[in-house]
């Protein structure tokens, strides 16, 4: 017999109240009466180093993390940066930021400075994204371009992995253990002091004169050896090029003349091209090939364009 109209009325509303009371327990104070912020069921943390895969220091630092909050998606951003590179990973960093939400936690371990007297960080943005890292540099371009909220020192020793605490491993003793903490909610200002600057990263910047565009390689794409500069698609328009007409350039001492087009079927392979690659930057590629190699050019690297 199918419950009548008042019966499946009643149902609802019991069922209502039991999805209330859940929901005034999740969000119900804990400890001292301080509220924990509901967050998502699986915290992700995106993690960068350059520690390289070849032994078990990534492995290691996910232990830490994952210890602390089992339920964490840690993603790989990469662990091939050049070593101590701060500019590098400061490039990947800021790049990879914007595809992800807010309440990511990303670790970002390249520190030549290990043990000396810079800081270990947390930074939260205006995103609400959270940076874990050595206080070098690394985080300049997200703060420029997403904003600061606050920064503190990490200080509180029960964030920290004091049982094997190292002058040399700060990755496993203090980001990785901090990171945890954060990922699985705990209140992030309970880690230290605030901080009130921040070291900067000094970048080189095109610069424009009557002769063109004076710019840089700053990077490599991957294996693939096109080449990363510094001069973005404003900056270039500058210079009068249209889609399809032959671009004057020196790079590595060299001059060339490519073509300036789309992408890189627009020209036979094997051939060079000028192009404004996905993140709005002008770069330099050979189609099914590798610039870098073939032109020789080695990051950091002066690239001049010259004016039509």
């Amino acid at each position: 017999m199918q419950p009548d109209r008042v019966e499946r009325e009643q149902c609802r509303g019991a069922l209502a109240a039991v999805f209330v009371s859940l929901g005034l327990l999740l969000a119900a104070p804990c400890g001292h009466g301080a509220a924990r912020p509901v967050r998502p069921a699986r915290a992700l943390i995106v993690f960068l180093s350059d520690f390289g895969s070849v032994d078990d220091a990534v492995a290691i630092c996910k232990g830490v993390m994952l210890s602390l909050a089992p339920d964490a998606q840690i993603i790989d951003l990469t662990h091939q940066v050049t070593p101590y590179s701060i500019v590098d990973g400061a490039r990947l960093l800021a790049r990879t930021a914007p595809y992800y939400p807010a309440g990511t936690v990303f670790v970002t371990v390249i520190d030549p400075g290990v043990g000396t007297s810079r800081r270990p960080i947390v930074v939260k943005t205006r995103r609400q994204q959270y940076f874990v890292l050595p206080d070098n540099g690394l985080v300049t371009q997200v703060v420029d371009r997403d904003g600061l909220e606050a920064a503190r020192e990490i200080r509180n020793a029960r964030w920290l992995l004091g049982r094997s605490a190292s002058s040399t491993f700060h990755g496993r003793d203090v980001f990785s253990p901090v990171a945890g903490h954060l990922a699985r909610g705990d209140d992030w200002t309970l880690v230290g002091p605030p901080v009130a600057d921040l070291a900067r990263l000094e970048l080189s910047r095109a610069v424009v004169d009557e002769r063109g565009v004076r710019g840089s390689v700053v990077a490599l794409d991957g294996p693939y050896g096109n080449l990363v500069t510094n001069i973005d698609r404003d900056t270039f328009q500058q210079m009068g090029y249209a889609a399809g007409e032959p671009v004057r350039l020196r790079v590595a001492g060299e001059d060339l003349t490519v073509p300036f087009v789309a992408t890189f079927g627009d020209v036979p392979p094997g051939r060079p091209l000028a192009f404004i690659d996905s993140r709005g930057q002008l770069s330099l590629a050979i189609n099914q090939g590798n610039f870098a190699q073939i032109y020789g050019v080695t990051p950091p690297s002066e690239l001049v364009i010259y004016r039509k």
